[in-house]
């Protein structure tokens, strides 16, 4: 699950807690907004949690290399 598809699940559960008023015989639609909105922000924290650390090492930093030559001074 991605970032897109928990903020939708959160908007999605969100607009039957708080916006609709209809009823149905056997199902809160309230109660699906509110378990849409629990599995939208487990689903974000958890893609936040896999793909965090990697956005991080991918930035990276300069890297510095020391050449050592054994060689002795140079003859020409």
């Amino acid at each position: 699950m991605g970032i897109g598809l928990s903020i939708f699940l959160i908007a999605v559960g969100a607009v039957l807690t708080f916006a609709v008023h209809a009823t149905l015989s056997g199902v809160s639609i309230q109660t699906i907004g509110v378990i849409l909105m629990i599995v939208g922000a487990i689903g974000l924290l958890v893609t936040m949690f896999i793909w965090g650390p990697r956005r991080g090492a991918a930035r990276g930093g300069v890297v510095e290399e020391r050449v050592y030559d054994d060689r002795g001074p140079a003859t020409y």
